[in-house]
């Protein structure tokens, strides 16, 4: 399958199968959107409709380079993956990584959480050590044939529950003796609580910060508030900068959410990188469909336009050194993830799992506080093996939507939650979502082109 596509004044096409990018010029750019098969004659009137001034032989020897790329399998390829390869022995356990809970309750009020202010429609509560130690020893139990381990600290508010947390890496650290295994922490925070102590634990032991900023301050204000209705950006803004300038170069993420509310969100992302922050994520909302704040159909073209919008001026910034990272622009083309990744896509159910305060597993995040994905608990471990296999099951092979996608080994599927909340299905396909990340992965190749033909 090939896909072919100009944005930021390339020509460019993508053959799905094979991964090849192309960067053509214009009459190759027709010649290949054009070809076929068995449609050599029909192309060849085709590009001298279009390309009058182009010669009989020019066009006998671009269709020659056409074929040979063909033959070395970089175009129209039809080297289709093998189910045979969609997951590994649907007993082994093979968990990589836990999102831990360790806070359902918030000190802020985000108008568009889906967490519900941090509780999942339940009833908010902080985990204890005990929990958060038996959940690393279910990691450790449960990752067979694993040596990297990830853990995500999340919430609600993880920092108040922050001596638990503390705990938790030092458990961990403990067991890496033990078990040769190395774990690596992610702390996602609305930064309210940041201080001189967290920065100096996170710098030592937590390898990448994930630090709430939805953008400008009206922006942020609107959706992100204090008790009492008040905007959080004057409060917040000085403790990001601090976190990120003692980071010194260590991993960190401004992540934000755009919603109906700020289509425009790529002068969100820009007001973001002008205050000097490099390692930017800025993700569409996570809403009941038909919400206040929900993004629909309509909304796509603009969406687009405003990703695109976004990688032209990236593309521009880091011709004259002003440039930054955006989290869905970064594309490895040449050492990217195995085939097993890209069918299966994030292990949600399977190598990945969420645990709530009490210690409950789910699927993911996205997933707590609806009881038909609890899938059992820390001590016990998995129970709910039909569950599991259900998402050991839900790849691009089972979404037939996927079969003619020229983004399907990118995108591997979806998001399996959102697609679920979507069409109450985890084999269904959230639509906007898809054209959305298409879109995202357009602008991302041709950053990769540029930087190539630079």
């Amino acid at each position: 399958m090939v896909h072919c596509y100009k944005l930021g004044g390339f020509n460019i096409v993508v053959d799905s199968e094979s991964g090849s990018i192309h960067s053509v010029d214009e009459v190759a750019f027709d010649a290949i959107r054009l070809f076929g098969y068995e449609q050599e004659e029909e192309t060849r009137k085709q590009l001298k409709k279009i390309h009058t001034e182009i010669t009989d032989e020019d066009i006998s020897e671009l269709l020659l380079d056409i074929r040979r790329l063909m033959q070395r399998g970089k175009l129209y390829s039809n080297e289709q993956p093998s189910g045979a390869v969609r997951h590994k022995d649907k007993d082994q356990a093979d968990v990589k990584a836990l999102c831990l809970n360790v806070s359902h309750v918030c000190n802020m009020s985000c108008a568009y959480c889906f967490a519900g202010k941090g509780q999942y429609g339940g009833v908010g509560g902080l985990m204890d050590i005990g929990t958060g130690m038996a959940a690393i020893d279910f990691l450790l139990k449960n990752s067979i044939g694993r040596s990297n381990l990830d853990v995500d600290f999340f919430g609600g508010e993880p920092l108040l529950n922050w001596g638990v947390v503390k705990g938790i890496v030092e458990y961990a650290r403990k067991k890496e003796q033990e078990s040769g295994k190395k774990f690596r922490f992610t702390l996602t925070t609305n930064a309210l609580l940041i201080d001189d102590e967290v920065i100096s634990f996170s710098n030592r032991e937590i390898h990448n910060v994930v630090l709430s900023l939805d953008g400008r301050m009206e922006t942020h204000d609107a959706m992100r508030k204090l008790p009492g209705d008040k905007g959080s950006y004057a409060e917040i803004l000085p403790l990001l900068k601090k976190m990120v300038e003692e980071r010194r170069g260590k991993g960190y993420y401004i992540r934000g959410t755009y919603t109906r509310k700020n289509l425009d969100f790529a002068t969100d992302i820009l007001h973001i990188a002008d205050l000097g922050f490099k390692e930017l994520s800025m993700e569409p909302v996570v809403s009941k469909p038909g919400g206040e704040f929900s993004l629909e159909a309509g909304d796509l073209p603009e969406i687009c336009r405003q990703y695109e919008i976004l990688a032209i001026e990236m593309l521009r910034r880091k011709r004259i050194g002003r440039g930054f990272n955006f989290y869905h622009y970064i594309l490895d083309l040449k050492g990217g993830p195995c085939i097993h990744k890209r069918i299966a896509g994030c292990g949600v159910g399977t190598e990945y799992l969420a645990v709530t305060p009490g210690g409950e597993l789910f699927p993911c995040h996205q997933f707590i506080g609806d009881n038909k994905f609890l899938m059992g608990d820390v001590w016990r471990g998995i129970s709910n093996r039909l569950l599991r296999n259900e998402f050991l099951g839900n790849d691009i092979f089972s979404r037939s939507e996927c079969r003619v996608c020229w983004a399907r080994l990118f995108c591997s599927g979806g998001c399996a939650a959102n697609a679920y909340h979507e069409t109450s299905s985890l084999s269904g396909v959230y639509e906007l979502g898809c054209e959305m990340f298409k879109k995202r992965l357009e602008c991302a190749i041709m950053l990769q082109v540029a930087e190539t033909v630079k």
